[in-house]
């Protein structure tokens, strides 16, 4: 018999013993056909390759990740996620959702590519309830109905809707968890659970919820496993306080390593295959590593097709220079060689006209952005949103200003304007709130790639500069923009649903670079300044968000008023 492709003298990783042995590997018809210690007589190859001293792996396969988040449409992420190794994802296109619903999702991944992109039911369209959060879309009940009979339909995305799972049977959410249950059994029901321990934790997990893929630390991961979860391990929670648990507990069956969000800017340097090498610096072997980003992925999902170098599993592959670097030589996607990815600026896909002109509401004045107060006070006590310099976390603070002529007098060393209007023409909602100490320089940042609603977030220390990043914001439909003392000095255009953009990565991520290098430059400080920005409204995210209904207290999902002073209001 002769065969596609022999693959030579690989040290090839044995799944089951977590070790690499020399062997040879037969490919055939996009698939690995044997697998043996010595070369066989009988089945000659049409193609050989000598890979000595090299390292076989199986294809990366990553979980829990969002396209979008990369700014980009499925065609030109495939391109880019195949040449680092990841020939195999599981897509959460809640973003597109949130905007367009599932007329969106249908349209996101109406595409042929090489890279196989498995889907989830999106959850949480809106991430918690309408009456808390204005979206362009939603997904009820109906919607998963139709998605269940989709064939690349595995897992209910991650749930976050914390009260709604917990605490009320009658839920959005515990609808469609129910409807997952009793029509697709043995589904993988994927949850969002920051922060979350003890008895509420139970709570959670009492809905059938089995993963969770947030922040994650030492001091609950064996609590949290011992209770049921599958932990899924984004960048920021690859630290070498965790890997250690991880080692020392012998844990990699109960984990895998994901991305979830990966920037534009970032996507140029690597995906998935960055996090391996991460998790190796900080402490996992890179045999468990290779371990949780290939094997544990794939049986987590069912996809007993690959995961894998055995007969009859998919011959998607990396060979790689050196394990200890995890540097990649060549990747194969069903047998066939991966070539790099190319800047294509031509043969754009095309999307209904729609999705380019979807950043509605109306022109705001300068007087749109002072806070009044309508009492005869001096001065106002109000609730000021305090971020962090890594990850997402937020908290509050009281604070005094002085009142004049009605207006509050922010000291704008210290405190900015925080605004979320909505942008799909329903309610018009304009949400005021503020910040302590984001910014150090006079400026604004405004964007449409506010998660996960995406309406329209400003921040800023100079009401004109609010101002002008708004109009630019309406003039890009979508995007994201920096300005400093009134001129926009970076900005990211974003028209396509105003999240996504249309353009090669190498321009999209040097655009978005420039952005990040803005906001840096006005003083913003955060290890990854668009995620901090753009999750200041996520009201799943712990512990205080501004969506366009207000200022809220994520965890109790209750608005806060901005003035503490009773009889004080805008």
């Amino acid at each position: 018999m002769k065969v596609d492709l022999l693959i030579k003298d690989a040290f090839v990783f044995q799944t089951v013993q977590r070790k690499f042995s020399k062997k040879q590997v037969y490919i055939h018809n996009g698939k690995i056909y044997r697998v043996s210690t010595n070369q066989i007589a009988e089945l000659a190859a049409y193609q050989i390759i000598q890979a000595e001293n090299q390292y076989l792996i199986p294809g990366l396969i990553d979980i829990h990740m969002h396209i979008e988040s990369s700014m980009i449409p499925p065609e030109t992420f495939s391109e880019w996620a195949l040449m680092y190794g990841v020939t195999t994802v599981v897509a959460d296109a809640h973003e597109i959702a949130n905007v367009f619903g599932l007329d969106g999702i249908k349209n996101f991944f109406n595409v042929d590519t090489k890279l196989d992109i498995f889907q989830v039911i999106p959850s949480s369209v809106p991430s918690t309830r309408p009456d808390l959060e204005t979206t362009g879309g939603l997904i009820g009940v109906a919607e998963v109905a139709e998605m269940l009979k989709w064939s690349k339909v595995i897992c209910l995305g991650e749930a976050m809707d914390f009260r709604g799972i917990s605490y009320e049977p009658d839920s959005l959410i515990q609808q469609i968890i129910r409807h997952c249950q009793e029509n697709r059994i043995t589904m993988p029901l994927e949850g969002h659970i920051p922060k979350i321990y003890d008895q509420e934790l139970a709570d959670f997990l009492a809905s059938g919820i089995t993963s969770d893929h947030t922040h994650q630390f030492p001091n609950h991961l064996l609590e949290k496993i011992e209770a049921g979860l599958f932990i899924q391990f984004q960048k920021k929670s690859i630290t070498p306080e965790n890997m250690k648990v991880m080692m020392n507990e012998n844990l990699a069956e109960f984990a895998c390593l994901i991305t979830d969000d990966v920037m534009a800017d970032d996507l140029l340097k690597g995906h998935l295959d960055g996090n391996v090498r991460l998790a190796i610096s900080c402490g996992l072997s890179p045999e468990v590593a290779i371990y949780m980003a290939t094997y544990t992925p794939a049986r987590r999902m069912s996809l007993n097709d690959r995961g894998m170098i055995a007969p009859g599993k998919q011959a998607d592959l990396v060979l790689l220079n050196n394990v200890e670097t995890f540097e990649i030589n060549t990747v194969f996607k069903k047998g066939i060689k991966i070539e790099k990815a190319k800047n294509k600026s031509d043969n754009k896909r095309s999307f209904p006209a729609e999705y380019y002109q979807s950043v509605h509401g109306r022109k705001l004045t300068r007087e749109d952005f002072d806070i009044r107060v309508f009492s005869d006070a001096s001065s106002v006590l109000v609730r000021a949103i305090t971020k962090e310099v890594l990850g997402t976390f937020t908290d509050i603070e009281e604070v005094e200003f002085p009142v004049k002529e009605g207006k509050v007098k922010l000291d704008l060393n210290r405190y900015c304007y925080l605004y979320v209007q909505e942008r799909y023409g329903k309610t018009d909602n304009l949400a005021r709130s503020l910040i302590k100490q984001p910014l150090s320089k006079k400026g604004a940042i405004a964007t449409t790639w506010a998660h996960d609603h995406h309406n329209l977030m400003m921040m800023g220390n100079d009401p004109l500069s609010i101002q002008k990043a708004h109009e630019r914001i309406h003039q890009l439909q979508g995007g994201y923009v920096v300005v400093q003392e009134g001129q926009v000095v970076a900005e990211c255009p974003l028209p396509l649903a105003g999240i996504l953009s249309q353009e090669p990565l190498e321009v999209l991520g040097q655009q978005l670079q420039q952005v990040r290098h803005a906001m840096q430059q006005l003083g913003y400080e955060n290890a990854n300044e668009i995620m901090s920005f753009s999750t200041l409204s996520l009201p799943v995210s712990p512990a205080y968000k501004v969506t366009d209904k207000g200022l809220m207290d994520t965890k109790r999902q209750t608005f806060l008023p901005l003035f503490i002073d009773e009889g004080a209001k805008k």
